[in-house]
């Protein structure tokens, strides 16, 4: 496949205005919500070819998210591109200012495999909205979605304004050799670093989504029944392959014991077996190793069990667990929940504020004070107050990481802004205007400027 020839037909697309046109970007949205409706039983068979995802864990966590961003932009791109009218200072009078948002050009996203088709489409989507042209590089991690995906869109869509790439690691090296407008990557922070540094040789705008060791507190005033309930849900779901998903627990060593009683009924309740609707397989056998690898078992206080056959591992919780544990110092990325007990609430928050800083963060208390503490000492992309990972549903909300888990975010309208340029443009009318800059020089305009500045 020759990259080049595609970015070159796609950067003569753009440069022929089309893609600005606000009715030509809703006619491919609505193309494009068409395609994934006409194809949805495709998008369910090859997903669960990859690790065993169900219709209805694919529908809520993916599908519903695609169609509901094309439903975003379709109500709100109007509005979106419209220019915004800014204040004018005196010095500018009398003048007009405005703040137009233009399309960057030709972008390119590479997707995760873990929640293929979200986590491809929905920065295409926006992409594609604020008035570019995209090439998308889906993981070839999970080769049944991304062929599926090239599949569905290369056949609908023409190629010299969207395309999916297939291919794997010589086939992104190709790509990244290239000189793109924007670059939004979703991904590990290993290989953020390699897109960053393609990417800055050509001095390419990036939107990096990294990941991190995610925590999630739970303090003695917290409802351990509501806690349990809705960290066990967050944390398992996907086999807790989710970039934001609770990675440990941070427990007040007063209440650890009730909190583990109420975390291991809900596991319970759930029924997470091979067989389950509700549970999917580890993506692959690499990562099913290095999973493993984490369940030390005199520190197991429920699961523990695995089948590498079916690439299954039990919802595991572990705990005793202490900081210098090997399954605290890098990103668990699957169903292993490691619990760890503080005595002082300021002083966990010291110890998260110490490390790098995460993806997302998670509070449950009923405590105010608490709540205030850990929204202003820790730094962490987005996050929940008792709840965990329903923040990144919520269009109004930025989506993104800070530091070692991200550069930039999206969603709604954030994500309009990463994909557009913010061109400023100031009006002067032609008349009325004194002749303070002009020379020759004065002590007396001097005087007018320092007022007027």
């Amino acid at each position: 496949m020759n990259f080049q020839e595609i970015l070159a037909d796609q950067r003569s697309f753009f440069n022929s205005q089309k893609t600005k046109s606000i009715k030509f970007r809703k006619m491919y949205l609505e193309k494009l919500r068409e395609v994934i409706l006409k194809n949805e039983e495709l998008l369910y068979k090859a997903i669960y070819k990859d690790f065993g995802k169900s219709k209805f864990d694919t529908y809520t966590t993916e599908i519903s998210f695609i169609l509901k961003d094309i439903d975003y932009y379709l109500k709100n791109l109007n509005s979106l591109s419209r220019p915004k009218k800014v204040k004018t200072n005196l010095a500018n009078q009398l003048g007009s200012s405005k703040i137009f948002s233009e399309p960057l050009g030709c972008t390119l996203v590479i997707g995760a495999w873990n929640y293929p088709y979200q986590l491809s489409f929905s920065p295409m989507i926006t992409a594609l909205a604020a008035g570019n042209t995209c090439i998308l590089k889906p993981s070839e991690v999970a080769e049944n979605t991304m062929k599926a995906m090239a599949k569905i869109i290369n056949e609908n869509f023409p190629k010299e304004y969207l395309f999916v790439a297939e291919g794997g690691v010589d086939e992104i090296t190709e790509i990244l050799k290239l000189k793109f407008d924007k670059i939004f990557f979703t991904g590990s922070s290993k290989i953020g670093r390699i897109v960053y540094e393609a990417a800055a040789k050509n001095l390419t705008p990036v939107t990096l989504e990294l990941g991190g060791k995610s925590p999630a507190i739970v303090t003695s005033s917290a409802d351990f029944e509501v806690a349990s309930k809705r960290i066990v849900w967050g944390k398992f779901l996907n086999a807790g392959q989710t970039c934001v998903a609770p990675d440990y627990i941070l427990v007040d060593e007063k209440v650890k014991d009730s909190f583990l009683d109420a975390l291991k009924s809900y596991i319970l309740k759930f029924n997470y077996q091979p067989e389950s609707e509700h549970y999917t397989q580890i993506i692959n056998q690499r990562n099913f190793d290095r999973l493993v690898q984490f369940i030390e078992k005199e520190k197991i206080y429920i699961g523990g069990n695995y089948d590498a056959e079916k690439r299954y591992i039990e919802p595991t919780v572990l705990h005793n667990i202490n900081w210098d544990d090997a399954v605290m110092q890098e990103e668990i990325f699957g169903p292993i929940l490691p619990v760890l007990t503080f005595s002082n609430f300021n002083e966990a928050l010291l110890k998260i504020a110490e490390k790098e800083k995460p993806l997302a963060a998670y509070l449950f208390t009923k405590n105010s004070e608490e709540k205030e503490n850990f929204t202003s000492k820790i730094s962490f992309g987005g996050g929940c107050i008792n709840d965990v990972m329903m923040h990144l549903s919520n269009e109004h909300l930025p989506f993104g990481g800070v530091g070692n888990s991200g550069i930039g975010n999206y969603h709604g309208k954030f994500g309009f802004n990463a994909f557009s340029h913010h061109k400023a443009v100031l009006e002067r009318a032609t008349w009325g205007e004194p002749d303070l800059k002009y020379p020759p020089y004065s002590e007396k305009k001097l005087n007018w400027i320092k007022k007027l500045l």
